[in-house]
């Protein structure tokens, strides 16, 4: 593979136009291809100065993502954002951690499962929400003060 300048920006360029990437990420797809470590240092230090790679704006699109669309609890979306290549500082700094959007996120999800779930639930019925959320990255705290809150909202309508 040739390491001239343009051929490592063009590639980098290609890259960058399907969605955002880290400079770590950008790095490690661009030594894949095969460019020299000095001429992806180069082109990845261009892009940086030239705006085109921001990993806090990055992060902030991730936790957006991760939060308010996909509804993960927070560590789910720790692990979402440091697969893509962010440094855990920044994505500590990031995230932060709000209580109440991760029990909103969690409620949101069991309002979603509420469909297929008749009005109280048996052992088997607690232990499959309680693995759902789990899954999604919740804290077994949140996980429990969100069934508890289920459970006595369903005897209430019940």
């Amino acid at each position: 593979m040739t390491d001239s300048r343009s051929d490592v920006t063009r590639y980098a360029f290609r890259l960058l136009s399907y969605r955002g990437r880290s400079e770590n990420e950008l790095r490690e797809r661009l030594a894949r291809k095969g460019f020299s470590a000095d001429a992806v240092s180069r082109t990845l230090l261009h892009l940086k100065e030239a705006g085109f790679i921001d990993d806090a704006a990055l992060a902030l699109d991730l936790k957006r993502q991760a939060l308010g669309q996909k509804k993960l609890g927070y560590g789910a979306a720790r692990s979402f954002m440091q697969k893509r290549g962010l440094p855990r500082n920044l994505v500590e700094a990031t995230l932060g951690y709000d209580e109440d959007v991760e029990l909103d996120n969690a409620r949101d999800l069991l309002r979603k499962k509420r469909k297929c779930v008749e009005n109280y639930l048996t052992t088997k019925e607690k232990k499959r929400l309680y693995d759902y959320l789990s899954r999604r990255g919740f804290s077994a705290s949140v996980i429990s003060k969100v069934l508890r809150d289920f459970e006595s909202d369903e005897r209430e309508e019940g």
